[in-house]
């Protein structure tokens, strides 16, 4: 794994970890101790929910050494995009082009 990919997955790592923390902080409030979606309220719960399905998205294309490629037109996504948008799935050209979504 390059020296960038790595530090990318340690960023989405603690921001899924965060986020999880947050869940279940969310969840305690209103019963539930355990990560449970369902227990975050709306429209807060949806926004994790999606930024959670796309860091585990992003988690996996590193580890499938697909990590920085569009997903679209299977072109590089460029360094400055991946800094800035970690996630991304789509090159600057292609994302007013596609749906965004999970």
């Amino acid at each position: 794994m390059v020296q960038f990919e790595s530090e990318a997955r340690e960023f989405l790592l603690t921001r899924r970890h965060r986020l999880r923390q947050h869940s279940r902080t969310a969840g305690a409030a209103s019963g539930s101790h355990w990560f449970d979606t369902e227990a975050i309220p709306e429209p807060v719960g949806e926004e994790v929910r999606r930024e959670l399905a796309e860091i585990e998205a992003a988690l996996r294309r590193i580890e499938q050494g697909s990590y920085g490629t569009c997903l679209a037109c299977g072109g590089p996504m460029g360094l400055q995009r991946m800094r800035a948008i970690p996630e991304a799935r789509y090159c600057v050209g292609c994302s007013g082009q596609v749906s965004e979504g999970p």
